[in-house]
């Protein structure tokens, strides 16, 4: 590993490079990561986000691990949208814990023309009320995300969930290719790009591998990368998935994260209820610095927010105000700028 390199912003990072850093002794690893970590952010603070269902089941995509798809036998029921009052609520509840962002998840393949609208002014009185905006629709198209970046969204998410060559284990009915559009949509109209990953759903660790090195080789890295530790859900192709991933291969896929894409946000996502306070704070130690504040994760439990605030003392750790998120932001915005003009 060359010290003097390290922390630079690459993007053209190899598969064996990942793969080699991925296996480094851990003490190493934890080392290179950390120092990395230190170059680019305050290593005692994190950023918080909150997320939202508003609007819960029926979605027409079979993704194995979701239970909210109508393919897999759940006990989720689908819902009609949230009405934007209830979103204002629930975005004021968040704000008043500390939440910096609110990201707003919908069943969706895809938005509908009816419900679109009503998306937009969500957007716009969350801004309003001076939270960060995210949202989780699935494919967008040209039109759609003109509108989105009109109405002021600060982020879109759109996980890639695995590598591309076990990606048609887990989803049939949307292609890779189709996740990899959208997002060089949302790139190219300046809206910072959420995507992330599952790990424990069957992946080698070749995949793991092959997932950063995707992030990693993008013509802007993602502003946020969310890290999810699989949830198996009863009554989704997944639920016999428990006990996969032990908690240092987790931790070893944060650190190589933060390496190989040194300016973006690794946040802890889906699955922190199954690791105990040291592997959360070993993850942090890796580079991770944002999480999802918050008692639930759409569909799925999270820790409760006393409990993040109690081990953020424990850690020194203090949540990571707007401003400084928004700064972040920015450097990003306007590397895409540079990149698409």
């Amino acid at each position: 590993m060359n010290l003097h390199t390290l922390g630079q912003v690459r993007h053209d990072w190899t598969l064996d490079e990942i793969r080699r850093l991925m296996d480094l002794p851990f003490n190493d690893l934890m080392f290179y990561a950390q120092s990395v970590h230190r170059q680019h952010f305050n290593p005692n603070e994190v950023q918080t986000s909150t997320l939202v269902n508003i609007k819960s089941g029926g979605c027409a995509e079979d993704c194995s691990y979701c239970s909210q798809s109508a393919r897999n036998h759940t006990d989720i029921e689908k819902e009609q949208m949230m009405e934007v009052q209830e979103v204002i609520e629930q975005a004021l509840v968040a704000k008043e814990r500390g939440a910096t962002r609110l990201c707003m998840g919908a069943a969706w393949r895809n938005p509908t023309k009816k419900d679109f609208p009503r998306v937009l002014e969500m957007v716009r009185v969350v801004k309003d009320l001076g939270l960060e905006t995210c949202l989780t629709l699935g494919m967008l198209n040209a039109e759609q995300v003109a509108q989105l970046k009109e109405a002021g969204l600060d982020y879109y998410n759109h996980n890639l969930d695995t590598s591309e060559a076990f990606y048609p284990k887990i989803i049939t009915t949307r292609s890779y290719q189709d996740r990899l559009d959208t997002i060089d949509k949302v790139q190219q109209a300046g809206i910072n790009v959420c995507s992330g990953g599952i790990i424990g759903m069957g992946e080698a660790h070749k995949d793991r591998a092959e997932l950063l090195r995707t992030f990693a080789t993008m013509r802007v890295h993602p502003n946020s990368v969310p890290i999810n530790l699989l949830v198996p859900i009863e009554g989704t192709p997944l639920a016999h998935m428990k006990g996969q991933t032990d908690s240092f291969e987790f931790i070893r896929v944060i650190a190589t994260a933060r390496i190989v894409m040194p300016q973006t946000y690794v946040r802890l996502s889906a699955g922190r209820m199954t690791l105990t306070d040291e592997a959360q704070a070993l993850c942090f130690f890796a580079g991770a610095n944002s999480i999802f504040y918050g008692d639930k994760l759409l569909t799925t439990d999270n820790p409760e927010s006393d409990h993040d605030i109690e081990l953020f003392a424990k850690l020194g750790i203090k949540m990571q105000t707007n401003r400084k998120a928004e700064r972040a932001a920015q450097q990003l915005a306007a590397q895409v700028t540079e990149l698409t003009a």
